[in-house]
């Protein structure tokens, strides 16, 4: 199929790329990397009037270390949280996500601020970014804010985006050195969707979990992440054991009303995925 008939414009700067979508009176759409917006409009789930290209716009393709937080342009590609140096220094838990985001040739156009946008539950970045405490920074017709990951998503492909906002820089936390880090995730076939996933670090000193953070993805309707889970290990060693419990109950958190045929085995799926990531973060740790 063909999208409907729509009109294009490529701003050369935010304000420009604002004002466009406000002109659109609701019926604009930001063209980022285009690997979910374009194949929605083939088959016509989506036909905007207006489509505001941001690939040309100035300021949203750069990666920097700013104090403590990698510093991502909304219009980074994928492939870049994957390869560049200073996110496999800063962050090698995001890095490994990014690998596993589709096929390489979308991850050479997919880019961080689409993937954000869309917030698909299975999705790797927005996962990584509810972990981390990730702070997300947003342009819109009333000014710049700030807005914290776990506030952004709100729902199934639903965001704290405004229809006239755009996502331009997402701070990501740095690892400690010596935390340790996991992430798995588990489909029909690399590159496919994930059925489900999960993510953690760990923090140990002295043969003691100072720290955790687990987060679960593709279960519910959004990233989760699990304070549970992180206190059930923290101020205790890394136990097989304890590991196992955390990931049951991240697993339970993470849980929805799921009626299809297979919800006991995506159920079961999800603590195997946390579980393993949790035994990864256990050895996996950051230089020093």
């Amino acid at each position: 199929m063909k999208p409907a008939d729509f009109e294009y414009v490529r701003p050369a700067t935010v304000a420009e790329a604002i004002a466009a979508l406000q002109s659109s009176g609701g019926e604009g759409k930001l063209l980022a990397g285009g690997q979910s917006l374009v194949p929605l409009m083939n088959f016509r789930l989506a036909s905007p009037r207006l489509l505001v290209d941001i690939n040309r716009t100035a300021g949203l393709a750069n990666v920097a270390r700013a104090g403590g937080y990698l510093r991502i342009g909304a219009m980074t590609r994928m492939r870049a949280l994957e390869t560049e140096p200073l996110v496999r220094e800063m962050n090698p838990l995001l890095a490994a996500a990014a690998s596993w985001v589709g096929h390489v040739q979308i991850r050479n156009r997919g880019s961080v601020g689409g993937s954000l946008a869309h917030a698909d539950p299975a999705a790797e970045v927005p996962a990584i970014c509810v972990l981390m405490d990730a702070e997300l920074s947003i342009s819109g017709p009333d000014g710049d804010r700030v807005v914290q990951a776990t506030d952004f998503f709100l729902g199934f492909l639903s965001t704290a985006l405004g229809e006239n906002d755009i996502l331009t820089e997402v701070g990501i936390p740095m690892l400690d050195s010596g935390e340790g880090w996991g992430f798995r995730e588990f489909a029909h076939r690399r590159g496919d969707f994930a059925l489900a996933g999960g993510a953690a670090t760990l923090r140990i000193t002295g043969g003691v979990v100072d720290r955790a953070r687990c987060v679960v993805f593709g279960t519910h309707d959004r990233p989760v992440r699990s304070a549970s889970a992180g206190a059930a290990l923290e101020g205790g060693p890394a136990s097989p054991e304890r590991l196992a419990e955390a990931a049951r109950i991240a697993a339970d958190e993470a849980l929805l009303d799921d009626p299809r045929p297979d919800a006991a085995y995506r159920r079961f799926l999800t603590e195997t995925m946390v579980r393993r990531a949790l035994d990864d973060a256990a050895r996996n740790e950051v230089p020093a």
